[in-house]
């Protein structure tokens, strides 16, 4: 069997957990940052966990992970 080509797409904007569980950054934190307060700004930082049903997609978009 040929190697799988990895989606590079997919794999600098997700992460595999050992468990298969996928990880995304939280969304809100690129721009107009000046109009959300420090609070909500403190809040978007780490992971957010996908749901399964799309956490299945991209799993098959990397694997290797």
């Amino acid at each position: 069997m040929p190697k799988i080509k990895t989606k590079k797409s997919a794999a600098k904007r997700f992460k595999v957990t050992k468990n298969g569980k996928a990880l995304c950054a939280k969304r809100g934190k690129r721009h107009l940052l000046t109009g959300k307060t420090s609070k909500r700004k403190r809040q978007l930082k780490g992971k957010n966990v996908l749901k399964t049903c799309e956490a299945k997609r991209i799993v098959r978009m990397m694997p290797y992970a």
